[in-house]
């Protein structure tokens, strides 16, 4: 039995011409003039609807006889960890102050333009972008703990007083004498097999955890500026390492339990819903309409909808848990094939937890 009510022939023909991303993974078409399968953002011309045959799979497209686009790559999974990424990355958190340039990059083995390819695609800006930006924020926090100018200067490895002033105002829109007692939140990238996820905190809250690619990803975090009135520097606390933690064991498929402490955003209503949904086991779904019936909300399905669309925690507050009345994939900011992505892995890993637990046998291998 289908998980999902599969979208019409003429919705998936019109989400492939405008190269919806949102369908990535949910859907391939196959073409019968040519023997090839793409994924729906391929940039080649675009088939006659009358030569395309929709798949969900890659196994169905392959076991139809259709090969693989080699413009596109479907076979090529999105979330794939990177080593050169996940080497600078590490390289960085190791020396946060370090003042990178091209020629360590060079030094590590590293063509510096693949590089800079790499990491605009994977996270919006460069390696060397975020290194700097790294290095203002740890600067930024250390002189809202009470540091001296100069100390601060001389920790970011700024020679230039001047340098370090326009840069601490350019990135805050104040000077460094100013930034004396004020909070932040700290944002940093967390790996995942389905790309990676911006995770911002401060010491005591998760703020917010979202794909990197979601476009609505802006606004969310001008938002989150008004509501806490607090600025974002890249960086870590102990609540990061935490979701880390927690979001490492949940992919491995050893445990779906999330006990990070989140910031209470949203109001009351919101709240209530997002409540609600972690309410809801790890390998189920429910429609919009129980979901706001179990609340005793059943005349504000569009509200409950609402609340969902507006939860800012994925994966932690599983929006993702909730299709439509039809059983068919609905919205999700972070793309239609993440959510069905997730809702497959939910199940898997429910079945083997719960088969682990029936023999005795311990939860995580």
């Amino acid at each position: 039995m289908m998980l999902f009510k599969r979208p019409d022939t003429e919705t998936l023909y019109s989400a492939l011409v405008n190269k919806d991303p949102a369908y990535e993974g949910v859907a391939y078409v196959c073409v019968t003039s040519t023997k090839i399968f793409c994924r729906f953002t391929c940039t080649a011309r675009k088939p006659k609807i009358e030569n395309c045959r929709f798949r969900e799979t890659i196994a169905e497209c392959l076991e139809a006889g259709f090969r693989p686009c080699k413009r596109c790559k479907p076979m090529l999974a999105y979330g794939t960890a990177d080593e050169t990424v996940t080497e600078l990355l590490t390289a960085l958190e190791n020396e946060p102050a370090r003042r990178w340039r091209e020629e360590d990059v060079v030094a590590m083995g590293h063509d510096p333009s693949t590089v800079r390819r790499t990491f605009k695609r994977r996270f919006g800006m460069s390696f060397l972008e975020i290194a700097r930006l790294r290095r203002v924020g740890d600067a930024a926090t250390s002189l809202a703990s009470g540091e001296a100018v100069i100390g601060a200067q001389i920790d970011a490895g700024y020679e230039s007083g001047s340098g370090f002033r326009s840069a601490i105002n350019q990135l805050f829109g104040t000077s460094p004498a100013a930034m004396k007692g004020k909070g932040f939140l700290k944002g940093d990238w967390i790996d995942t097999p389905i790309g990676p996820m911006l995770a911002v905190a401060d010491d005591h809250a998760l703020h917010l955890l979202e794909f990197a690619d979601r476009p609505a990803l802006p606004t969310e975090l001008k938002r989150l500026k008004t509501r806490t009135g607090a600025d974002m520097v890249l960086g870590r606390t102990a609540v990061t390492g935490q979701i880390e933690a927690e979001l490492k064991a949940y992919f491995a498929g050893h445990s779906a339990a999330f006990e990070t402490r989140l910031a209470g955003h949203g109001t009351p209503f919101e709240r209530d819903v997002w409540r609600s949904l972690r309410e809801i086991p790890a390998g189920e779904i429910v429609s919009y309409s129980s979901l706001a019936t179990a609340m005793d909300r059943s005349s504000a399905v569009r509200a409950v909808a609402r609340a969902n669309g507006a939860n800012q925690i994925a994966i932690v507050v599983p929006c993702h848990r909730v299709l439509g009345a039809d059983g068919s994939l609905t919205g999700y900011g972070g793309g239609l094939w993440r959510k069905k992505w997730l809702i497959e892995h939910e199940r898997r890993m429910a079945g083997v937890l719960a088969e682990r637990q029936a023999q005795g046998m311990p939860l995580a291998s």
